[in-house]
């Protein structure tokens, strides 16, 4: 019961700690003979990588991957795959000062009524520094998805600033710094966050996630859906506070004929033997019906607090009870969800193939 592992048959362990020499993961259940080597999970972790722009940690991590287990001669075996990722830029005399003091926000202060000791170096197991193993891991992940699954995320706001759906453009989110689809929107989030960072400050963020060509039937009634193995998975990101599928929230304010997502049968096509196929109106429910997948594009958001660590003075306390200010020096991010896309991509990905394989192992 060591809760560092999530997954049934695609079972990931994750493992280190922010300031520790390495961190990593163990991706279990892993099916052979899939073509996997550490050019192919490197790219998904450069997009995660920090200090890659003033809006990021500057905490300077190449993040080459390792693999040292499970793959022999460029394919898995089927045996565990062991990731390791070295840390390379810890800067631990940047926390000597919240050695006894409590960050508020933080998991300072819950780690140390848990356990009775705290990595207090980047917050140990609790920095978001973790969320490269999952990053790993998810490449491995979409090896067993294979390419008609195609996995995106982007940054839909920040703070009070949401982008215009009606300007999702998907080329666009490579091409800033903040996996933006909107391009109108860049400048004024490059302008605000810019005021954030001076200020010493942070804000949070909500990134969405689209899982296209999710083959319909994944997912198990009641205590197996999909879209709860998925929320939770996404909640379980460092700093994440929110999920919604679909419409989720929004889905209050609708009636249920403006929820329903209406269903029809197209006719076949000319010329071909299969018959007519069945197409939805909309995706109100986010591609997910009584927790399995209807075979439409799946849809979840999830919404990233400020980053606690801010150089503004916060009334906390010490171990000892003594009453404190806290500001927290080090290298942090002004908006931690800018490199929560990547991660909520990954966790969506290892959701989607252990499900896949729990589809697979039950109905052939």
């Amino acid at each position: 019961m060591s809760h560092n592992s999530f997954g049934h048959l695609f079972r990931v362990t994750t493992w280190g700690e922010s300031h520790g020499p390495a961190i990593g993961c163990v991706v279990d259940g892993c099916p052979p003979r899939l073509p996997l080597s550490e050019a192919d999970i490197q790219p998904w972790l450069d997009r995660r990588r920090p200090g890659q722009s003033k809006f990021t940690t500057q905490r300077q991590e190449p993040d080459q991957v390792r693999i040292l287990s499970g793959v022999f001669e460029g394919q898995t075996t089927g045996t565990p795959i062991a990731l390791q990722i070295e840390n390379t830029d810890q800067r631990s005399r940047d926390y000597g000062d919240i050695a006894t003091r409590y960050r508020p926000g933080h998991a300072d202060v819950t780690y140390d009524l848990k356990y009775g000791i705290r990595d207090y170096r980047g917050g140990g197991r609790s920095s978001a520094r973790e969320t490269a193993a999952r990053v790993a891991a998810g490449a491995v992940a979409r090896a067993i998805l294979g390419p008609d699954v195609v996995i995106r995320a982007a940054l839909v706001r920040i703070g009070t600033m949401p982008i215009d759906p009606a300007r999702w453009d998907w080329d666009e989110v490579n091409r800033n710094p903040f996996f933006c689809p909107d391009a109108a929107m860049v400048p004024a989030w490059e302008a605000y966050l810019n005021e954030v960072r001076k200020a010493g400050s942070s804000i949070g963020a909500v990134i969405e996630v689209r899982a296209e060509g999710v083959p319909p039937g994944l997912g198990a009634p009641i205590y197996g859906k999909l879209d709860a193995d998925l929320a939770a998975a996404l909640m379980s990101i460092n700093a994440v506070k929110g999920v919604e599928i679909g419409d989720g929230f929004g889905a209050a304010e609708l009636t249920g004929e403006q929820n329903a997502d209406p269903m029809r049968m197209l006719p076949a096509e000319a010329g071909s033997n299969a018959g007519g196929r069945l197409a939805f109106g909309s995706n109100h429910a986010g591609g997910i019906l009584g927790g399995i997948a209807t075979g439409q594009p799946v849809i979840a958001r999830f919404a990233v607090k400020p980053t606690s660590s801010i150089l503004t003075p916060v009334p906390s306390v010490t171990r000892d009870g003594e009453n404190v200010d806290v500001m927290t020096k080090g290298r942090h991010d002004p908006c931690v969800g800018i490199r929560a896309v990547p991660v909520g991509e990954a966790m969506t990905a290892c959701v989607l193939a252990d499900h896949l394989l729990r589809h697979r192992a039950q109905i052939g």
